[in-house]
This record gives structure tokens, C-alpha cells and sequence, in this order.
């Protein structure tokens, strides 16, 4: 399965030109890129699918969604496969 999971974009950052993000799945952090939705600010909520932020969504069908997909059994198995991975901050 290959779903595209809602998220909130928490961080946001340029790199080599690209910007890119933090977005936050119900506790679990992934990076993200932006280049197909570059106005994306922090604290709005996107579709995801193979790293790449796709949709812009609202607050509550992003919640509905995510608890949905964790009631369905699905969402940890979506957030393992997904390409993205979470940004380490240089110590």
C-alpha cells in the first residue's frame, strides 16, 4: 500500500535551493520536501506521499484522516515506508 498521509509541517528550511520540512504525524517526525507546495508555512497541514508534501489540508480532515488510518491499522505501516526521514539537528 502506498497512501498519502496528512501531517502538520512543524520546521521549515532551504537546502541546495530547495525547501524543505519537519512535518509531524501524530508523534512521528519525517523530512519533507516542498517543492510542489513552496508557500507552505509552519503549522499547516499537507498530504504526504514519498516525501514530497502534495495537498495543502485543513486541521480536522487531517486529524480525521490520521485517526482513521491508525484505527484501520494502517498508519504505522505507511510511516515506516515513507521516504522521508527525520532531520537530525547538528549537535
Amino acid at each position: 500500500m502506498c497512501l498519502g498521509i496528512p501531517g502538520k509541517v512543524i520546521d521549515i528550511w532551504e537546502e541546495a535551493g530547495t525547501r524543505m520540512s519537519t512535518v509531524d504525524f501524530g508523534g512521528t517526525t519525517k523530512t519533507v520536501c516542498l517543492a510542489y507546495l513552496p508557500d507552505m508555512r509552519v503549522d499547516e497541514y499537507a498530504i504526504v506521499h514519498a516525501g514530497f508534501a502534495i495537498t495543502r489540508l485543513d486541521e480536522a480532515s487531517a486529524n480525521e484522516t490520521l485517526k482513521m488510518f491508525e484505527n484501520l491499522g494502517v498508519l504505522q505501516q505507511e510511516l515506516a515506508g515513507t521516504d522521508g526521514q527525520s532531520r537530525k539537528d547538528p549537535a
